[in-house]
């Protein structure tokens, strides 16, 4: 069973997680920043959260949608919406909220991408609770930037939406390396910022 969504005003997408649903999220991603993926259990989160494993199983009947699921709530409530008035300064928070997140939890993002190539419906939960949730919050800062005069509309085109979210996990995830602070400011001023104002003149 998927997790219901939602739809912002925004036009992002938000699980409709209950607060008792909320709290679940929140202990399993506490046990797989203690143990990882492959030592969690579903015993544990129900021990620990006090829940039965029936109840978890009704609402995540694997381990992986579990998995997925508190890693998306989680990564939800970190990103926030930076509306500093300027693109370079939003794409900025943006990075550093990336790459602060990332670099926590490398380990279960490295999971649930194994999973997620082994599941269709993993992987369509992916892309519509997590990257498609990304997907609004850039939407918005390039939006407001647009009607700052920043940037022109035409500018904003599909392969932009993963620079900055891409890079970062790749180089956290795959390489094992976390980017520096200065990664993100090199992101932003040598790639996105000239690629978004290249029509501006």
């Amino acid at each position: 069973m998927e997790a219901p969504v939602i739809r912002s005003s925004a036009g992002g997408a938000e699980p409709a997680w209950s607060p008792r649903e909320c709290e679940l999220l929140a202990v399993t991603l506490e046990l797989l920043q203690e143990h990882g993926y492959d030592r969690l259990t579903v015993d544990a989160v129900a021990m620990t959260a006090r829940a039965s494993k029936a109840t978890l199983y009704r609402r995540w009947p694997t381990k992986a949608e579990l998995v997925l699921a508190a890693f998306v709530e989680g990564t939800r409530q970190v990103a926030v919406d930076p509306d500093t008035g300027s693109l370079r300064d939003d794409l900025l928070r943006l990075g550093e909220q990336i790459r602060a997140h990332v670099s926590v939890h490398a380990g279960t993002i490295r999971a649930v991408l194994v999973e997620t190539s082994r599941s269709a419906k993993l992987d369509a939960m992916m892309h519509e609770q997590f990257l498609d949730q990304r997907k609004a919050l850039m939407s918005r800062v390039l939006a407001r930037a647009v009607d700052r005069g920043e940037i022109l509309a035409s500018a904003i085109t599909e392969d932009l939406w993963d620079v900055l979210p891409g890079y970062l996990i790749y180089r956290t995830v795959l390489t094992g390396n976390t980017p520096a602070p200065e990664t993100i400011h090199n992101l932003v001023d040598n790639v996105l910022i000239p690629s978004l104002t290249r029509y501006n003149t």
